[in-house]
């Protein structure tokens, strides 16, 4: 049987147990990754993310009466960053109350990089700085990185922190996704275990790679990345790496490599096996049938685009009248919405398709929360 055809049984198998799961997705602020250049990271919490910071908006983005306008007068785009950037202790300053906008009801949580996060509406103050938040399935613990570039996690009111690694000297810790799986009965008879982690990328001055640790803490080790049984097949990068993202109750996860431009599945449910679906940068993956979202540049701008069906499904242009740059896409806990971030804030888009309706003026990174 051929490596695709494996991944498209294994991934129907997975597709039930995500939709029987009803596991939440997770948005997730981090540094920017791939083909792109530019933005700062900040936070976001509970699901996955999205990132801000002034210039054009996507062109037709409706607002409501009442709330600022979807569009700005255009300025020099801010693009994702191509690599991790050095953490730096980010002023503590509370947003305002315009930056709420309209997350209130959406399950939306949006972080600026200080310690004040703004979740569905309110703001949480962690008590540190939080980057790249994100959040559990069951939406019961935040991980992020802080202002000391260490990894942690929380409860979502910021309480009950647990240290669960520090970063080497010259080492910048990025992007945390949560890795779990809760086996059933069937499960145990196949011999699978519980998986209770945070993997993440780790850029050791300019080499990037993936990590893994256990979620309650332990000393990180490199993630095993093993390509699909084939006779010509050639082994996955192991450098380069960055932007994971972690879905689905078998623990499967998403990622992009900085020097292919390529787009990268991680089935963990077939002994860490995988390989690249596309090129572009920044995904996530639903865990709603494993659908992708990610960036790729399109006359001069970042567009999102999604896959359906895995390997080799269709892709499809969410943004194909954007007039600037559209990052650091994520899901919805349903699969119905994906939030992203511009330069003059956050926005969110039906997975069909349709025209992207601003949510918050906020220069910051979105997520949903279950």
């Amino acid at each position: 049987m051929s490596a695709r055809a494996r991944l498209r049984r294994s991934s129907a198998a997975v597709l039930v147990s995500a939709i029987t799961a009803g596991s939440a997705l997770l948005l997730t602020a981090c540094d920017p990754s791939g083909d792109t250049a530019g933005a700062q990271p900040t936070t976001a919490a509970p699901s996955r993310t999205a990132t801000a910071a002034p210039t054009g908006t996507p062109t037709a983005s409706p607002t409501p009466a009442g709330t600022p306008s979807a569009t700005a007068s255009p300025s020099a785009p801010a693009t994702p960053a191509a690599t991790p950037t050095t953490p730096a202790k980010q002023p503590s300053a509370t947003p305002t109350k315009a930056a709420l906008n309209l997350t209130k009801g959406t399950g939306l949580t949006i972080s600026n990089g200080t310690r004040y996060v703004v979740m569905d509406g309110r703001t949480v103050d962690f008590g540190t700085v939080v980057r790249d938040l994100a959040w559990s399935p069951d939406g019961k613990r935040a991980a992020f990185v802080d202002g000391d570039g260490n990894l942690e996690t929380s409860d979502p009111d910021g309480s009950h922190k647990v240290l669960v690694a520090r970063a080497p000297s010259g080492t910048t810790w990025s992007h945390p996704t949560w890795q779990v799986f809760v086996p059933g009965e069937n499960d145990i008879a196949m011999h699978l275990q519980p998986k209770n982690n945070l993997q993440f990328t780790a850029d050791d001055h300019g080499t990037l790679r993936l990590l893994t640790v256990p979620a309650k803490g332990g000393t990180p080790a490199q993630l095993s990345l093993g390509n699909f049984s084939s006779d010509d097949a050639t082994p996955l990068p192991e450098t380069g790496n960055l932007w994971p993202n972690g879905s689905g109750r078998y623990g499967s996860s998403t990622y992009a490599n900085r020097n292919d431009g390529q787009v990268y599945l991680r089935d963990d449910y077939l002994r860490q096996q995988g390989g690249a679906v596309t090129k572009g940068s920044q995904p996530d993956l639903s865990d709603h049938g494993g659908d992708l979202v990610f960036v790729r540049s399109v006359d001069g701008h970042d567009h999102l685009f999604t896959k359906t069906g895995g390997y080799d499904g269709p892709e499809h242009d969410l943004t194909p009248k954007t007039t600037t740059d559209c990052t650091e896409p994520v899901f919805s806990s349903d699969g119905q919405t994906v939030a992203f971030r511009t330069p003059d804030g956050v926005y969110t888009v039906p997975t069909k398709g349709g025209t992207p309706t601003k949510v918050s003026d906020t220069a910051g990174l979105p997520a949903y929360r279950s």
